[in-house]
C-alpha cells in the first residue's frame, strides 16, 4: 500500500476503533492490536492530526462537558527497556518517581465548586465529554461533599471489584471495564450495572483558582485522602537508578495481577515532582514525565473452525474468524479478528489449522501465528452447550474468499488487501452510511436502531428520505412515542442547513474526512462550482491543492459521481451554504512542514500558519518553502538541509506572526 494511503488507511483505523472503544464500550480489536495501528501511523505520519486526540468526540445525544484541564493520554511501553528510556530522558540524577496501577475501567473527572460536588464528567474526546453527575453520585465512595470547601478537578478510574463481577455480572458482560462504561452512561437504569457496585480510584487533582498545595504528586494523592477521596495506590522510587526498582516493580505487579481486587493492565510511571515535570514538559505526543508501563500481550491455541465476512459503511469486506472457544486471559473467547483478505494470505490460514491468538485487553484477539493442520486432539474437552464435542466440527480445506457481497450479493471488487462492495445500495452500506450521517452531523436521538427500523419499515431508503418522514410515521415505529417523534423531526430540522465542508464529510466518503472536506470547500467556495468541476471531468484542478494527490482526487471525483443523484435530492431539500476561501496573510503561497518535539501541540502551530495564509505538508520536498523544526527533528531535517529548504524555529515562525490564544497554563495539562 501506497505511503499516503497507508497513513490515511490507519488514521481511520485509529478513529474508527477509538470511537468503538470511548463511544460504545464495543472494541473490536485489542489494545495492542490498535497500539500497533498507532505506533505505525506515528512512524509514518507523526503530525497527524487524529494522533493528538485522546478519544472521539462524545456521542450525539448527550450533554457535553469542556474539561477545563484536557484529559490527555500517555507515551505507552511494554519492555524493559522503554522504562529504562524513560528515566534516562527524563532524569536529572537522583530522581523520585511514583507508580500507580494502570487500572482498566472508565475515566472520570470530578469538578468539586466549595467542596461540592458540581459535575461529573467521561474523558471523552479528551477536550469535552459527557455530564453523567447523576449515575457517578450513586458510586459508594465519590463523596457529594469534600472534607474542605475548596474548588478541584479530580480524576481518576472507575472500576468494578472482580469479585462483584464474578458474582453478578459475569453472564451479562465479558468484562467489568464495559459495564462500567455502561453504568456512568446509562439513562433511565437501562445499563447492565448498577453504579453503585462500582468503586472510584482516583490519580490527580487539579486546582482552577489556586496554586496546588504540596509541591509532589505523591503529597497530592495524600491531601486527596485527607479531602476525603480515596486515590489508587502508589509506591514511591527514589535513588540514583530508579530504573533497577521500576523494572522490579513491574514483575511483581505481573505475578499479582490475577489477584489484584480491580483488572489493571499495566503500571503507570510518574516524576513525583511537579515543578521538574513542567521542566520537562511534553513533545507534540505526550508529556516527557509519565510512561504507561503495559502488560505483554496474552496468548494461547485454538482451532479455525470457519470464517464469516461482512460489510462495512465504505464497501469493505472483512473476515472474522470462528474458533473452538478458548480461555485467553480469564476471557472466553470464539471470534478472533483477520482483518482483510490480505491478512488471511500472509497466515497462509485454512479451515481446520491449529492458531496461537493474542489478546491484551478484554476484546476479540487477533491471530499472530498459524501452527499448521489440527488433530482431534486439539479438541478434546470442548464442548457444544448441548454436550456434543467440538471434533465434530473439525474440517479441512481452504478459506473461501467471497465473490459476492454478503449483504447484496453484488460483485465484490479486490483493492490491494481489501475486498470491496461498491454498490451504494447494499443494504449494509445504505445503514452504516445513514448511521454516520447522522452521527457527523451530532443528530441527537437519530442512532443506529431507529435508522434500522426505518430501513426494516421501508420508510426510508436515502439520506435525503430522512428528511421525507413525518411525525405519525416516526411515532408509530417501536419505542417511539409522540415526544421522541418530535425530537427526531427537530434534530433533522437543525441540519437543514449546511455549510459545505459538513455536507462533504457527513457522505462518509472514503478517505475525505473533516480536514480533507474543508480544504476541498475553501478550494471550490460552492457545491454549484464543485459540480461543474465534475462535469468537467478533470483532477488536475483538485491536485493543485496541498495535501491532496492523484488518489485523493481520483476517490473523491468517484465519490462525488456515485452520489450525483443523492447530492441533488439533497440540495432540492436542505441548504448548502458557500465555503469561505482559506484565510489570507504573511504566509500567502508559502508551504510549512512541521517536524521534531515542540512546546506547542502541532495542530496549534499548523493552525496559526493556516490563519496567516500559509500551507501545511506533511512531507519535505523540493517545493516546500519553510520547515519548523523543533528538537530531534530527525531525516525531515536532513532531507530539507540537503534540498536547501528554508529551516525555521518554533520562535522564528512566531517572531512573524501573531501568537495564538492559549489557555493558561498549568502544571497539570495531562494526566493518565
Amino acid at each position: 500500500m501506497a505511503g499516503a494511503e497507508r497513513i490515511q488507511h490507519l488514521a481511520d483505523a485509529v478513529r474508527y476503533h477509538r470511537e468503538l472503544y470511548y463511544n460504545h464500550a464495543a472494541p473490536e480489536i485489542s489494545d495492542s492490536e490498535f497500539d500497533a495501528l498507532w505506533d505505525e501511523l506515528m512512524h509514518l505520519d507523526p503530525t497527524n492530526d487524529v494522533l493528538h486526540q485522546v478519544g472521539p468526540e462524545p456521542l450525539p445525544g448527550t450533554v457535553k462537558v469542556e474539561h477545563q484541564f484536557p484529559m490527555r493520554s500517555l507515551d505507552k511501553g511494554t519492555s524493559d527497556e522503554d522504562i529504562v528510556h524513560f528515566v534516562t530522558q527524563s532524569t536529572f540524577g537522583g530522581q523520585r518517581y511514583l507508580a500507580q496501577p494502570k487500572l482498566d475501567g472508565s475515566a472520570l473527572s470530578l469538578e468539586y465548586v466549595a467542596g461540592n460536588l458540581h459535575r461529573a464528567a467521561t474523558r471523552g474526546s479528551g477536550e469535552r465529554g459527557e455530564d453523567v453527575t447523576l449515575n457517578a453520585k450513586l458510586v459508594a465512595n465519590i463523596p457529594s461533599r469534600l472534607n474542605l470547601p475548596i474548588d478541584c478537578h479530580v480524576r481518576g478510574e472507575v472500576v468494578m471489584p472482580l469479585a462483584t463481577f464474578e458474582e453478578k455480572y459475569r453472564e451479562v458482560s465479558p468484562n467489568p471495564r464495559n459495564l462500567c462504561s455502561g453504568a456512568l452512561r446509562q439513562k433511565h437504569g437501562d445499563g447492565k450495572a448498577e453504579a453503585s457496585d462500582l468503586v472510584f480510584c482516583a490519580y490527580d487533582v487539579k486546582f482552577p483558582n489556586q496554586t496546588p498545595p504540596a509541591t509532589n504528586d505523591s503529597e497530592l494523592l495524600s491531601w486527596l485522602q485527607k479531602a476525603g477521596i480515596e486515590p489508587a495506590p502508589w509506591q514511591i522510587f527514589e535513588s540514583d537508578h530508579p530504573q533497577n526498582e521500576m523494572i522490579g516493580y513491574t514483575k511483581e505487579w505481573s505475578l499479582k495481577r490475577s489477584s489484584y481486587e480491580f483488572e489493571i493492565d499495566g503500571i503507570v510511571f510518574k516524576l513525583d515532582d511537579l515543578a521538574q515535570r513542567e521542566n520537562l514538559g511534553m513533545t507534540a505526543h505526550h508529556p516527557r514525565w509519565a510512561l504507561a508501563w503495559k502488560f505483554p500481550s496474552q496468548e494461547a491455541n485454538s482451532v479455525l473452525l470457519g470464517v464469516d465476512w461482512q460489510t462495512g459503511r465504505t464497501g469493505a469486506v472483512t473476515p472474522v474468524a470462528r474458533i473452538a472457544p478458548q480461555m485467553v486471559g480469564g476471557v472466553t473467547v470464539e471470534n478472533v479478528t483477520l482483518h482483510n483478505v490480505g491478512e488471511v494470505e500472509r497466515l497462509g490460514i485454512k479451515i481446520g489449522d491449529k492458531v496461537k491468538i493474542t489478546r491484551r485487553g478484554d476484546v476479540i484477539p487477533k491471530i499472530i501465528e498459524n501452527l499448521g493442520k489440527a488433530s482431534t486432539i486439539d479438541l478434546e474437552n470442548r464442548f457444544h452447550a448441548d454436550g456434543t464435542s467440538f471434533v465434530g466440527d473439525l474440517a479441512f480445506h481452504e478459506v473461501m474468499i467471497p465473490k459476492h457481497c454478503p449483504a447484496c450479493d453484488r460483485d465484490l471488487t479486490m483493492e490491494g488487501a481489501f475486498l470491496r462492495c461498491l454498490a451504494l445500495e447494499c443494504d449494509a452500506r445504505t445503514a452504516r452510511s445513514l448511521t454516520y450521517w447522522c452521527r457527523t452531523l451530532e443528530m441527537d436521538g437519530i442512532g443506529e436502531k431507529l435508522i434500522e427500523a426505518l430501513l426494516e419499515n421501508g420508510l426510508i431508503v436515502t439520506i435525503a428520505d430522512l428528511y421525507k418522514l413525518n411525525h405519525s410515521q416516526i411515532s408509530e415505529l417501536e419505542r417511539m412515542g409522540d415526544k421522541s417523534a418530535y425530537n427526531v423531526l427537530d434534530e433533522l430540522a437543525k441540519t437543514r442547513t449546511l455549510n459545505l465542508a459538513r455536507f462533504l464529510h457527513a457522505l462518509g466518503m472514503e478517505r475525505i474526512g473533516p480536514e480533507v472536506a474543508t480544504t476541498i470547500s475553501q478550494h471550490f467556495t460552492s457545491l454549484e462550482k464543485l459540480l461543474i468541476w465534475i462535469d468537467e471531468g478533470e483532477d488536475q484542478e483538485l491536485t493543485t491543492i496541498d495535501g491532496i494527490g492523484d488518489k485523493v482526487a481520483a476517490i473523491f471525483r468517484d465519490g462525488i459521481t456515485k452520489r450525483r443523484n443523492l447530492i441533488d435530492e439533497l440540495s432540492n431539500i436542505i441548504t448548502i451554504i458557500d465555503e469561505a476561501e482559506s484565510a489570507s496573510g504573511i504566509f500567502d503561497n508559502k508551504s510549512f512542514c512541521i517536524t521534531g518535539s515542540l512546546s506547542r501541540p502541532r495542530k496549534e502551530i499548523a493552525l496559526a500558519i493556516k490563519n496567516a495564509g500559509g500551507k501545511v505538508v506533511g512531507s519535505v520536498s523540493s517545493n516546500l518553502d519553510v520547515l519548523v523544526a523543533g528538537e530531534k527533528a530527525g531525516s525531515k531535517l536532513s532531507k530539507a538541509e540537503s534540498l536547501g529548504v528554508e529551516i525555521w524555529t518554533e520562535s522564528a515562525l512566531f517572531e512573524q506572526i501573531a501568537e495564538p490564544k492559549r489557555a493558561p497554563k498549568t502544571l497539570f495539562d495531562y494526566d493518565l
